[in-house]
């Protein structure tokens, strides 16, 4: 399958798997940023509404960048900060995860994930019943 994303924003993907049958997929881009944002909302562990994203054309795939709030453990509990990964490194694990999830669900190399940490949340503990 090969894909490119035109002018107009729509992802264009030709397709010839079943014999004798030609056509196009036309995927617009704000169904591509959907699936971005819901995945990488996903991954951070944040609402989708709290994720911005911006998909482009970069090189011969797709760079994201994605805004967020990054959830910390609370300060009162210190058990949990001494076992939780520095921020930078939880960045680039997400930033790894995501390339390889968001090229499975487009279909399309993803050549750059930027991120940027806007903020921090607490993250709710939530009592087991």
């Amino acid at each position: 399958m090969s894909s490119t994303m035109s002018a107009d924003g729509a992802l264009r993907a030709t397709h010839h798997a079943v014999t004798g049958l030609r056509g196009a997929v036309r995927v617009r881009e704000r169904a591509i940023d959907k699936v971005v944002r819901e995945a990488s909302a996903g991954a951070i562990g944040v609402p989708r509404d709290e994720v911005a994203v911006d998909v482009s054309d970069w090189g011969r795939g797709v760079a994201v960048g994605i805004t967020a709030k990054l959830p910390v453990p609370s300060l009162s509990d210190q058990d949990e900060i001494h076992s939780a990964l520095p921020v930078l490194d939880r960045v680039r694990d997400l930033q790894s995860a995501l390339a390889v999830e968001l090229a499975r669900l487009t279909g399309r190399e993803i050549t750059r994930v930027s991120f940027t940490v806007t903020g921090a949340v607490i993250a709710e503990r939530r009592r087991v019943k």
